[in-house]
């Protein structure tokens, strides 16, 4: 699945499936312009029976501002009411920082590498 916001925002969603994880690649900028882009995308995986991880990997995120990061804890409240483990990864640069900033670094579980993330994921079973 992929999603891309018409008129400014320069955010790209795909996502993809792996044997216990919904894994979902945010790349641009996560601003107001396109909390509708991401919000579409995760109606589609809320859609879905749930799987025990939904790993976010936000290597590629340029910007976030503070919309993006009240969306980052809904989907992690989501998450949790629906029994799945939120995973952050490739949290590094801009999303590090930001993450420090808010004080929201603890409220996630976060990984400076998507495949440590994966690894953890898959070292659970599913």
């Amino acid at each position: 699945m992929s999603s891309e916001a018409p008129g400014k925002s320069t955010l790209i969603v795909t996502s993809g499936l792996s044997r216990n994880a919904i894994i979902i690649r945010l790349e641009g900028e996560l601003d107001v312009t396109a909390l509708q882009v991401l919000r579409e995308h995760l109606q589609r995986i809320w859609d879905l029976p749930p799987k025990p991880f939904l790993i976010l990997d936000l290597g590629e995120l340029s910007f976030c501002d503070s919309m993006g990061m009240n969306e980052l804890v809904d989907i992690m409240q989501r998450c949790e009411a629906r029994g799945t483990r939120l995973l952050l990864g490739g949290v590094q640069g801009v999303m590090a920082r930001v993450l420090s900033i808010t004080g929201l670094r603890h409220a996630f579980e976060v990984f400076a590498q998507l495949d440590d993330a994966l690894r953890t994921a898959v070292a659970q079973p599913g």
